[in-house]
């Protein structure tokens, strides 16, 4: 399976031959300025972690609704634990997205200072091997992800721990999702799994999906496949790197369409790196120029708020999905 956008190699990317890093920091930057999106090979997460992770979330989705639903905390926003088909839907989509999916963000001890202020983990009692394989998992993400980030520190000009120290105590969440097998007659070129949208956070990252799907809207205003090459991890950036870096680095519109031919459900383990929740905003000083515009120092709860005022959709907290930057509907009769 041949990949279709730029592939750089964690190992060059940490390489201590200056020219061989150099090359793959060049290489990283240049395809998150045309792309917005790079595929990573040797991306050292861990197998293990990430074969037991897809596991568990299977044998989860297989259970009868009534049971999941019993770890759907809509009070919330769902931001662990999980939520049903069509709850999410893009900023600018009227219908929910084709998919159900589960939570999970960073364990923290009772007297951690954001203890209390990011959301407990809630784990399925039915499938308790899940927890240990998903906190590997989410780890393992976390340690590639702080590479990654150094290496665009390191493009843009930056301290090379300016990301470090931005997302150390960051609301970072793995997200597991199902989407259905779908029925034949909605099979046609505009049917979507996940409508088109950008993500809001730094990055993510994206392990290999079970099966095709995922597109990228080009510059040119093309859509264009990314492959699930095995072994390979994809890697986008959001809406608050895009700010950082004063429209340097884009958030480029992607969605997940079903292919033509669907035997099964496709399975998928995005992990988005989040800044500490009072992580300023403001452009990177080796990012601004003449033109910037100095904004309000949002912090990165507050942007993310703002950013669903201005769209409409924000009216209380827990109408809110914070870690991922989209609507859920709520229905709030408990």
């Amino acid at each position: 399976m041949e990949q279709t956008i730029p592939v750089i190699d964690l190992v060059e990317l940490c390489s201590e031959d200056p020219s061989i890093r150099q090359s793959s920091v060049r290489a990283l930057g240049d395809a998150l300025v045309e792309y917005g999106f790079v595929a990573v090979d040797n991306h050292g997460v861990d197998p293990k972690a990430l074969q037991g992770t897809y596991d568990g979330i299977r044998r989860f989705f297989e259970l009868p609704s009534e049971l999941k639903s019993q770890y759907e905390l809509r009070r919330l926003g769902r931001q662990r634990g999980y939520t049903p088909f069509g709850k999410e839907k893009a900023k600018d989509s009227a219908q929910g997205d084709l998919k159900e999916f589960w939570h999970v963000g960073p364990e923290l001890a009772e007297d951690d200072p954001l203890h209390g202020r990011i959301p407990a983990n809630v784990w399925p009692a039915e499938i308790p091997e899940f927890r240990p394989s998903a906190l590997e998992l989410w780890r393992s993400l976390h340690d590639c992800g702080a590479v990654l980030l150094r290496g665009i520190a390191e493009y843009l000009g930056a301290p090379e721990k300016i990301f470090d120290e931005m997302t150390d105590g960051g609301n970072s969440v793995l997200r597991l999702i199902r989407y259905p097998e779908a029925e034949p007659e909605i099979h046609d070129e505009n049917a979507v799994w996940a409508a088109a949208h950008e993500d809001i956070n730094l990055i993510t990252l994206l392990v290999e999906a079970t099966d095709p799907g995922l597109e990228l809207l080009t510059r040119e205003g093309e859509w264009l496949p990314i492959m699930p090459v095995p072994g390979q991890l994809i890697m986008d950036t959001g809406d608050m790197m895009q700010r950082l870096t004063n429209g340097r680095i884009p958030a480029t519109t992607h969605r997940v369409r079903m292919p033509e031919v669907v035997t099964g459900p496709r399975y998928s383990i995005p992990f988005f790196i989040h800044p500490h929740p009072d992580a300023s905003l403001r452009p990177l000083d080796c990012c601004r120029d003449a033109a910037t515009v100095d904004e309000p120092a949002l912090s990165a709860e507050e942007y993310l708020a703002q950013r669903l005022r201005d769209n409409g959709v924000l009216t209380v907290d827990i109408d809110v999905d914070w870690l991922s930057g989209k609507t859920i509907d709520e229905d709030l009769d408990e």
